[in-house]
């Protein structure tokens, strides 16, 4: 049958006369074909030995694979089969540092002269590899995940006072269910300014996914490993804090995040290229361009579906995230401290102190600290919390923390004493006010009150304020006074000499004596 192959349907429109017993020519006549190929046709029919009924249920597929299997003196071309038959190795030598499509050719062709060309080798080794690495298609579920990358190529602003270009990665994420995009500039791909590019996100989207899957960037992973990977702490806290799980792909498979790859090449058409040519002064305005033309991108209509991307993700997706945490994250640090013998550790991110309980000292303590507060566990109890100060060799002491020795010390003031002596007697109360009137520093005075404290718990009350008066009207304030006039018995003595009165005499001098 040489010439064009009829279709199968025409086929079937021969088969059908023929069962109904029409001759050869009216058939060529009704189905406007020669009667020769109506023969032809009719001579491949009788060849096959197949139910004529049986051969009508066949769809058109089937039908051809009968009539049209092929020529039966077609040679395979042995150049073919000689280099199928060294395809695996091909295919393996290629994945080779430095070896190329060029050298395998030369190799082959050293092999066997009369083989492919250059151009026709290619291309079938092309085809074994495409063959050998198909790709999956994968159904995403609304809500369940979220893509993120950095772009490779980097936007920019100018500095203001140097006039430098100051170069900004940019982090790029998607929904692979809605294909929704979201896209900011960041100083660089530190863990800060990853978690602060990741938790904007979220906030753009309104909601958190069931899985954040991430890059083997070094932020988001310590340790790439196929089977169980070593996720960095601070991004583990970040899904704690937000309830989702981190999920990294495989560390040299672009195809396991082939849709945010796709993204970022979108972030290139529809943001890169509009603001190539706009200078921005900081990294404010260039997000706020930026979220311009994501915005944009967002609402452009699909190519293949009747509707934009923004449409399918509220209408379909949006409802589906779970809810943003209450809290705003902050990144978790991690320490550990001996307490030193003043029950105070340092943090030396700060160079600043800050007190657990007395009873800790000596003991090792697990310091996890944020931007604002600074906890402190010892065996997993919380043993203290302390705002976060940076003032570098400055103590932040809760005094619950001290022991009584060291509360008394700090409770140490002028009017601490002052309401102590009351307790005592009004003597002692108006001894100790006067005490506290001189013309001296109060710290000063602090252990000499001690002392009286001390001395008026021991001596007998009536004693004891006796004392203190003499010490008033001789206006000498001092605890060895005191002490030495309760010890020596001097009270009645003085009392007496006190209440004898002076006699009369002519030993007086006058004014004009100094003259």
């Amino acid at each position: 049958m040489a010439g064009k192959t009829a279709r199968m349907s025409l086929i079937k429109q021969l088969l059908q006369l023929h069962k109904q017993g029409v001759a050869i020519k009216q058939m060529a006549r009704v189905l406007n074909i020669s009667k020769n190929t109506v023969k032809d046709y009719l001579a491949k029919y009788k060849s096959v030995n197949f139910d004529l009924e049986r051969l009508l249920a066949l769809d058109d597929m089937a039908l051809e694979a009968m009539f049209h299997s092929g020529n039966p003196s077609f040679k395979p071309d042995l150049r073919y089969q000689e280099l199928n038959n060294q395809m695996d190795y091909l295919v393996n030598e290629l994945s080779r540092t430095g070896v190329t499509r060029m050298l395998l050719w030369e190799e082959y062709k050293l092999k066997h002269p009369n083989g492919y060309r250059f151009t026709q080798f290619c291309y079938h080794l092309g085809q074994q590899l495409l063959v050998a690495n198909p790709s999956m298609v994968l159904t995403h579920l609304a809500g369940e995940k979220l893509f993120i990358d950095f772009a490779g190529n980097k936007l920019g602003y100018c500095d203001v006072s140097t006039g430098e270009i100051i170069s900004c990665e940019v982090f790029v994420a998607t929904l692979p269910a809605s294909d929704y995009c979201y896209a900011i500039a960041v100083a660089s791909q530190r863990i800060d300014d990853f978690l602060y590019a990741l938790e904007q996100c979220l906030i753009a989207i309104g909601g958190v996914p069931k899985m954040i899957v991430s890059d083997n960037l070094k932020s988001a992973v310590i340790k790439a490993n196929r089977y169980e990977p070593e996720i960095n702490r601070a991004l583990e806290d970040f899904a704690n804090h937000y309830g989702c799980a981190i999920v990294p792909t495989r560390a040299m498979r672009p195809k396991d995040k082939a849709l945010v790859e796709n993204q970022v090449k979108n972030v290139y058409r529809r943001v890169y290229a509009p603001l190539r040519n706009t200078q921005f002064l900081d990294l404010k305005s260039l997000n706020a361009a930026i979220s311009q033309m994501v915005h944009k991108h967002n609402q452009t209509r699909m190519q293949l579906k009747p509707f934009c991307r923004e449409e399918y993700f509220l209408s379909q997706e949006k409802h589906l995230l779970s809810p943003l945490a209450t809290e705003r994250f902050e990144i978790k640090h991690y320490a550990q401290y001996k307490v030193a013998k003043n029950n105070h550790i340092q943090l030396t991110q700060d160079k600043h102190y800050y007190s657990v309980p007395y009873t800790f000292i000596g003991k090792d303590v697990n310091v996890i600290y944020t931007q604002k507060m600074v906890r402190i566990y010892c065996n997993s109890n919380a043993i203290a919390v302390h705002q976060r100060i940076k003032t570098q060799g400055g103590y932040s002491t809760n005094r619950d923390h001290l022991c009584s020795t060291h509360k008394h010390y700090l409770d140490r003031s002028p009017d601490y004493y002052i309401t102590q002596a009351a307790k005592v007697s009004v003597v002692f109360f108006n001894y100790i006010r006067m005490f506290f009137d001189q013309k001296r520093p109060p710290e000063q005075l602090y252990r000499q009150c001690d002392g009286l404290l001390s001395l008026a718990r021991k001596t007998d009350r009536n004693l004891f304020d006796k004392a203190c008066t003499k010490a008033m009207i001789t206006e000498v304030y001092s605890y060895m006074f005191v002490k030495n006039v309760i010890e020596n018995r001097a009270i009645e003595t003085a009392s007496e000499q006190l209440e004898i009165p002076l006699p009369n005499h002519q030993n007086i001098r006058g004014k004009e004596q100094y003259k």
